[in-house]
């Protein structure tokens, strides 16, 4: 019997890369996403050509009914789950200044970012320390796709930021709750990426980052998140439980 992983945010961009890489390795995937599954066919197509088991679930992870329903699927299509990816986000619809943000704003990147995830997160645990009191054998994996705006500010974004930096401890807690059942917590902290997400300011970031911004002078790819991911899951950090794994070509280190 294949292992199965559940994707949020599965159908585009970094989650799109997670859920190609996790069916190419033998997982049965299930992919999250907000749009129609009609709208989303030709990924599922191509994602089930690889021969493993992959269903779609439909719903906004902000969303406590949606949520309910995510998981009740889960448990009716595969009857198990061996890891999750919180890949799940979304920026603010408008770049605004801190001094003129909204709460409408800040509720919902709140609500989607770091309120869904934690209680999702929450269902999914039950259910894995289940399996895990059920088959001492069975191995579970949580990785946590998080942002290098946990600490570098974009203050045009605030609500994101803020999002981010709760959602590390959202890891750790995670991490040191599962602790005891074996089920390793971890997160990824991705730089500049080339996706949907940064497509209306990649003009902003094709600049910066020829003028220096990462110590290496590339964009970031989703394949490489997804390589980070596939290391995790596969066991090969087995003593790094709540650890942080940055891939953000070196934004993030302090120069002179």
């Amino acid at each position: 019997m294949n292992p199965a992983a559940f994707v949020t945010g599965g159908s585009r961009g970094i989650g799109l890369a997670i859920s190609r890489m996790l069916c190419k390795n033998g997982y049965d995937v299930a992919v999250n996403g907000v749009r129609d599954e009609s709208q989303v066919q030709e990924v599922l197509d191509d994602l089930r050509s690889t021969g493993t088991q992959v269903i779609y679930c439909q719903g906004d992870v902000g969303d406590g009914a949606h949520r309910k329903k995510m998981v009740e699927q889960l448990i009716d299509s595969f009857g198990r789950l061996n890891v999750l990816i919180n890949n799940a986000g979304v920026a603010p619809k408008e770049r605004l200044d801190p001094l003129q943000a909204t709460e409408e704003s800040y509720d919902r990147v709140m609500n989607i970012n770091l309120r869904g995830p934690y209680f999702l997160t929450q269902s999914i645990a039950n259910w894995m320390v289940q399996q895990k009191m059920a088959d001492q054998g069975y191995k579970g994996t949580i990785v946590n796709i998080g942002s290098i705006s946990a600490t570098i500010v974009s203050a045009n974004r605030g609500e994101y930021c803020i999002s981010k930096a709760g959602f590390a401890m959202h890891s750790k807690i995670w991490a040191v709750r599962l602790g005891e059942f074996d089920i390793p917590v971890y997160e990824i902290r991705p730089g500049v990426i080339k996706t949907d997400m940064t497509s209306k300011v990649q003009e902003k970031y094709d600049k910066l980052i020829a003028d220096g911004l990462h110590v290496q002078p590339r964009w970031g790819y989703p394949e490489d998140v997804a390589n980070a991911v596939e290391a995790m899951v596969d066991g090969k950090f087995p003593f790094s439980t709540g650890d942080v794994f940055m891939v953000d070509g070196g934004i993030s280190i302090q120069r002179l």
